[in-house]
């Protein structure tokens, strides 16, 4: 039997909306309303690249040298960013995923995550995904259940798809006022800037053309129900968005330049953050869950 590098895979549905969840990363891989890609997917017996759908715990983003002091004693974790000496996007995204509670329209994906080297706390997880005719909707909750406080953070990596194509000739908005500035060489921040007179002013739609683009961004915009949205309007004239609630204050945006040819700028990476990049370091936006404590986040994607 040919397994799928992704694991076993679990289908929600509502209406014309469908999506795949994956054993392997606990993420989503496909999501569609009818014959209209809504997220980015990869193939069925491909390996998840560039980490398309993956929650990003316990931290996202990058973590310089993976390392980090709390509670009084210096830690490291693996490098999994060799060529930057970072290590990038927690812990959980190679690692097999319970499906639990099953419907139609919902499945909670679990794990536990155990004291391990560089990062000695106990969290338990579970990332509930539920499709409805209004879209998709990703709540992922995090528990302290060891005997200490723990550092934590909490992203994933879903892709907008522009349809079709390339995301070069498409209409994007991000309803955000800074940017989180880094370096060339590590993608480590250096500081924060206004997006106002910038290139990367994108709280009105602009067309993406050729700019390249792979920086968080905060000070997001909401709406009325305290939503900030990122929005990517296809040659089709149908519009893929991801909104956020006020659980990440954050959000990365990468228009996926590294990529392999077949896959570069075919979806734009729109990242949800609950802290900034290398936040064990700087702090910024990071949570320290006592034990017991549980932490609950929000996001969505829909297709107008």
């Amino acid at each position: 039997m040919h397994y799928p590098p992704s694991g076993e895979q679990f289908h929600i549905h509502s209406g014309d909306h469908r999506a795949t969840i994956v054993e392997v990363g606990g993420g989503i891989r496909r999501y569609d309303v009818g014959d209209r890609p809504v997220l980015q997917d990869y193939d069925l017996y491909a390996m998840c690249d560039a980490a398309h759908g993956a929650p990003l715990i316990p931290w996202p983003n990058r973590l310089r040298d993976g390392r980090y002091e709390f509670g009084g004693r210096h830690l490291q974790v693996a490098i999994t960013e060799p060529e930057k000496a970072n290590a990038i996007h927690g812990l959980l995204r190679w690692r097999s995923w319970k499906a639990d509670e099953r419907t139609d329209h919902r499945v909670v994906m679990r794990n536990r995550l155990y004291p391990m080297t560089g990062y000695p706390f106990t969290l338990e997880v579970a990332v509930e995904y539920s499709m409805s005719d209004a879209g998709l909707m990703v709540r992922t909750t995090a528990a302290n259940i060891g005997d200490d406080p723990c550092p934590y953070g909490a992203g994933q990596h879903p892709y907008l798809s522009p349809g079709s194509g390339v995301i070069d000739d498409c209409a994007v908005t991000v309803t955000a006022a800074t940017r989180i500035d880094t370096d060339a060489e590590r993608q480590l921040p250096t500081g924060r800037k206004p997006v106002e007179n910038t290139p990367y002013d994108l709280r009105t739609a602009s067309r993406l053309a050729d700019r390249q683009i792979d920086y968080a961004f905060t000070d997001l915009i909401r709406d009325g129900e305290g939503l900030a949205w990122v929005q990517l309007s296809g040659n089709d004239g149908r519009t893929a968005a991801v909104w956020v609630n006020e659980s990440y204050p954050f959000l990365e945006i990468f228009t996926a330049d590294t990529l392999a040819p077949d896959r570069r700028r075919r979806g734009l990476g729109v990242e949800p953050m609950t802290c900034a990049p290398d936040a064990y370091n700087s702090g910024d936006g990071l949570l320290v869950l006592q034990p017991g404590q549980t932490v609950t986040t929000m996001w969505g994607a829909t297709l107008s």
